[in-house]
């Protein structure tokens, strides 16, 4: 009985391993090439379907994952992009084999579990996706103006006198290449291609300077003012409008400030309105006519608090709101007025119109001795004088008219003098400028019945000489001696040393331009 009972059981074994050895050929001949009912790729029900069938409906479901929204966040920004635009792809067809073979591959054991599972429940395949990381990686670049969050510095305001300390901001900015593994991630891992939201990786930047280092900015280091009363209403818009743009800055060591930068683009869209400007020797009307005032008159300023100026500009003619040498011209994009905090301290800029005067000051800690005092003296190297330029045109003989006044050219430089309890210590060289000349224009008539006479004003204008042409027209107009002979003109004029506001005599101080 041993022998028997030991035979039955090899025999049985036996035959199990036959079973094992059977192929899905085998077992399942003549069964349609389906899917199992409960088979899952993903969120794909791919059950019942034949190979073709699955394959679509994946290439479906891959096209919907390329419209489907996903949200980039970072701190409060974010922005939406679309599977597509990451570059997600999924090419792993072998997925469908896998479904295939559920209940129809592997041994007696394996088909036998599938059975099992699919009577228990779905059987679900992994779909996993890739992003296509350099499509990631450009995208979070291109983006970054969006995502990133630049740190508003602590900062203060000047109100009734009194500086308010003003808290500011942190800054975020987007790590690219951690971000874009972070999305790379989710994407072959997490992602069921619906909406969702990923937050992006990010490195935090605490605002520049605290209470107790803005609370050192006691002190005027230097201020100027300059009047413009003879300004036309749009003129003295532009003036205010600049000045407020500037009010309030506050440069931190090191930084550098761009008066171009701050106050521009010098167009409509800023609120400027055209005003009279200087173009080419001429003065044309140009949106935001009159900021040159305000770069001068903080000019004026930055050099009394003694701050590293880095580019300035004189004017192609002179100003009649400073003396030469004094001026600071802004242009386009090639005249700008720039200067850096060379201090060890911050600076408050404090910019404001009172009436048709302008004021800036430069307030700081100041470290300069009490006795030390800083002066700037502009000196005419040269004169070149403009002269007349004469315009025949078809008006009446005997009429004259400036259609352009004439303009003084001038080489000057600016001394920087400094002194000591009163007595002068140095003096140096602080700039040079050459201002050029432009003629006055004067449109002589020529228009007459008289050949004779038209032919001698013709060739008196030929000469291009004053008396000349004065000798010409003197018989047929009364005004010529007025008009070719005006005053002489005189160079620009303020006074020797700036002006500071001073309180009135109340304590209060001059009001803000803001």
């Amino acid at each position: 009985m041993k022998k028997k009972s030991g035979f039955w059981l090899l025999t049985g074994t036996v035959a199990v391993l036959g079973l094992l050895s059977f192929t899905p050929a085998q077992a399942y001949a003549g069964e349609a090439e389906t899917i199992k009912d409960g088979v899952y790729i993903g969120n794909i029900d791919v059950g019942g379907m034949t190979r073709d069938e699955a394959a679509a409906a994946v290439d479906a479901y891959v096209e919907e994952m390329d419209r489907a929204v996903l949200t980039l966040s970072v701190g409060e920004k974010s922005i939406e992009v679309t599977g597509d635009e990451l570059g997600v792809t999924f090419s792993d067809m072998s997925l469908i084999d896998e479904a295939m073979d559920v209940g129809r591959s592997g041994n007696l054991i394996k088909r036998y579990k599938d059975k099992k599972d699919l009577e228990h429940g779905n059987k679900v395949i992994e779909l996993r996706f890739a992003a296509d990381h350099d499509k990631v990686t450009e995208l979070l670049t291109e983006e970054s103006d969006n995502l990133d969050q630049e740190a508003v510095d602590n900062s203060l305001t000047r109100k009734d006198g009194e500086f308010v300390f003003v808290q500011g901001e942190q800054g975020i900015v987007v790590n690219v290449e951690e971000s874009a593994a972070v999305i790379e991630t989710f994407v072959r891992e997490e992602w069921d291609g619906t909406a969702a939201e990923i937050e992006l990786v990010a490195e935090v930047s605490e605002p520049r300077g605290d209470a107790e280092e803005l609370s050192k900015i006691t002190d005027l280091l230097g201020g100027y003012t300059t009047n413009y009363k003879s300004s036309n209403a749009n003129r003295v818009h532009n003036i205010a409008l600049a000045a407020d743009l500037i009010d309030g800055t506050i440069l931190y060591p090191g930084d550098e400030f761009s008066v171009a930068d701050a106050i521009g683009p010098l167009d409509a869209s800023m609120g400027y309105k055209l005003a009279g400007a200087y173009e080419n020797g001429q003065t044309v009307q140009s949106y935001g006519g009159g900021v040159c005032q305000v770069s001068t008159t903080l000019y004026n300023a930055v050099i009394l608090a003694e701050l590293e100026v880095t580019e300035r500009f004189n004017h192609s003619m002179t100003v009649d709101y400073v003396k030469a040498s004094m001026d600071a011209a802004i242009a386009g994009d090639y005249k700008d007025l720039c200067f850096k905090n060379n201090l060890d301290t911050p600076i408050y800029i404090e910019g404001y119109t009172v009436g048709k005067d302008l004021y800036f000051n430069i307030y700081g800690e100041e470290n300069r001795p009490e006795n030390r005092v800083v002066t700037y003296e502009s000196e005419v190297i040269s004169r070149q004088d403009p002269g007349v330029q004469f315009v025949a045109t078809g008006d009446p003989v005997g009429h004259l008219a400036v259609a352009q006044g004439g303009r003084v050219g001038y080489q000057a430089r600016l001394w920087k003098v400094v002194t000591v309890d009163g007595v002068e210590q140095s003096r140096e060289i602080f700039n040079k400028s050459t201002y050029k000349s432009t003629p006055k224009i004067v449109n002589v008539g020529t228009a007459t019945g008289d050949a004779n006479v038209a032919a001698a004003i013709g060739a008196a204008i030929a000469t291009g000489d004053e008396a000349t042409v004065y000798a010409a027209v003197a018989p047929y107009t009364a005004n010529a001696s007025a008009i070719l002979n005006p005053t002489p003109p005189t160079p620009p004029a303020t006074p020797e040393t700036p002006v500071v506001p001073e309180a009135p005599a109340d304590g209060s101080q001059p009001p803000a331009g803001q």
